[in-house]
């Protein structure tokens, strides 16, 4: 334990152990997965990041090491622990340069976005050194005035290689062409199965992967557009369980995408029509519903089921207002007539 703070602290590291963690001390060969919590403080204790808190849920940090993670100093400190250790670790500026790109990244997961978003037009360094806006006002003070950090890490996991899926990002592209289609097929299962949030969630992983894969393509190109057919069918099944859990604008939009690349595409314009009724947009769910039925005669009893329910929600919707409309005017009380 002496002998690894010696080694740290010569390296501008300084550990602290809050807890001592379990088990003799792990091996840690590239391709092993980490698992940890982690908080981010600045010297005077304000606190950047919370693993436990940030975007309003408790999700653990995971790492596969040896794939270059942009914050080395992680992927260093973390094999110095064992499991369920707690440590604080006080890191010099040299390695720390690039936390704020790091934090704008696991931020944006956080809430759902591209976590490349805001970096896609400049590289790590560059911005490190320009006036560039990470969109967090701490960051991009932390990224004007580079400063030691401190690290509190509870090491929660370690999985030796291949005892664990790769994660999207950690995957080569041979590996995402490998786990496409059975991660379509586990999507397939769980939708049969009933659970329907789980088999989006195995959907949009297939789409991350092949989306990933397509963004190195040149849009048009063979290698792009194969990538696309691939997408499709994918993106049409998430538009079903998204139907089915009553996201009807994420429905209309992917739908729509669908459509401007693939306009006979006759499984969007039907999951699209049903978006439109749902939110009450009857003119453009009839249109959709119409072309399907002349895209596919075969479906034309399904369209003509599709529009009779539309027709009995809006005379139920009419029938609602008109009762409510009476009840107000009933319910308001007349001016009293001048003697």
């Amino acid at each position: 334990m002496e002998e690894v703070a010696r080694k740290l602290s010569a390296e501008g590291i300084q550990k602290r152990v809050l807890s001592a963690g379990r088990g003799d001390a792990p091996t840690f060969p590239d391709g092993t997965k980490v698992v940890f919590h982690y908080r981010t403080s600045l010297l005077d204790g304000t606190v950047l990041d919370d693993s436990r808190t940030m975007g309003g849920r408790s999700k653990p940090m995971e790492l596969i090491l040896g794939k270059k993670f942009k914050l080395p100093v992680w992927e260093h400190v973390v094999t110095t622990m064992r499991e369920g250790e707690i440590a604080e670790f006080t890191c010099d500026t040299k390695h720390t340069a690039l936390y704020p790109l790091v934090s704008q990244s696991l931020r944006n997961i956080s809430v759902g976005k591209d976590p490349l978003e805001g970096q896609r037009h400049c590289c790590g360094i560059a911005q490190i050194h320009s006036h560039h806006s990470l969109g967090h006002q701490d960051l991009d003070s932390l990224q004007a005035h580079s400063q030691p950090l401190v690290f509190t890490l509870e090491l929660l996991q370690v999985l030796p290689p291949g005892s664990f899926r790769l994660d999207t990002w950690a995957m080569t592209d041979e590996e995402k062409l490998e786990a496409v289609p059975q991660m379509h097929e586990e999507g397939n299962v769980l939708y049969k199965k009933g659970d329907i949030a789980a088999a989006a969630e195995k959907y949009h992983n297939a789409i991350a992967c092949l989306k990933n894969m397509q963004m190195k393509e040149r849009p048009g190109d063979e290698g792009w557009i194969r990538l696309d057919h691939m997408i499709t069918p994918l993106l049409l099944n998430y538009c079903q369980c998204k139907l089915l859990q009553g996201q009807y604008y994420e429905v209309l939009d992917h739908c729509s995408s669908i459509l401007f690349k693939y306009e006979d595409n006759v499984k969007a314009y039907y999951k699209r029509g049903k978006a439109h009724a749902a939110v009450w947009n009857e003119v453009e769910a009839r249109a959709d519903f119409t072309k399907v039925a002349e895209l596919d005669p075969s479906l034309a009893s399904s369209v003509a089921r599709e529009l009779r329910a539309l027709e009995e929600r809006i005379r139920e919707k009419q029938k609602e207002e008109k009762s409510r409309y009476k009840n107000l005017f009933a319910s308001t009380p007349t001016a009293a007539s001048s003697g």
